[in-house]
């Protein structure tokens, strides 16, 4: 049987990258205005939730890209992957929070929010090693011994 593949549009290291720049706009969007209010109770911490969740896809759409790199060159182990995966998004939330800092109504460089950042990048570029195979180029069937005579 098989294995599953994601469709070709959807299997280039330039889509990830380019979801995971649109990911990058998103949240710049997201930190340049104001809280926005919700209805219902108000819940301890989940703002850190919504960072984690927010990051763990982050680290989902990088991982691919640069796994994609990844087999299109060589150097670029499993473990190096995670760490550049982790480091590139606790940039990036270093940079969200000292964004939110200069933005009326946002409180900014908060270190718990940044926390929740890095640990869902770390659990996101875990988790998502699983879906990888997914992306790697069909392995072409080997073939029949009516077509080697």
């Amino acid at each position: 049987m098989p294995r599953p593949r994601l469709p070709a549009c959807c299997s280039g290291r330039t889509f990830w990258a380019s979801i995971f720049l649109l990911w990058g706009i998103v949240l710049w969007l997201l930190s340049d205005g104001p809280i926005p209010i919700r209805d219902g109770p108000d819940l301890p911490g989940f703002d850190k939730i919504l960072h984690f969740g927010y990051f763990f896809g982050g680290a989902g759409l990088l991982s691919a890209a640069l796994y994609l790199h990844r087999c299109n060159r060589t150097g670029l182990s499993w473990r190096r992957l995670v760490i550049t995966v982790v480091i590139v998004l606790a940039m990036v939330g270093v940079l969200d929070e000292w964004h939110q800092s200069w933005i009326p109504e946002r409180s900014g460089n908060d270190f718990g929010d940044w926390l929740a950042d890095v640990a869902g990048a770390l659990a996101g570029a875990l988790v998502f090693k699983r879906f990888h195979r997914l992306l790697d180029p069909p392995v072409p069937d080997p073939p029949s011994p009516e077509d080697l005579s």
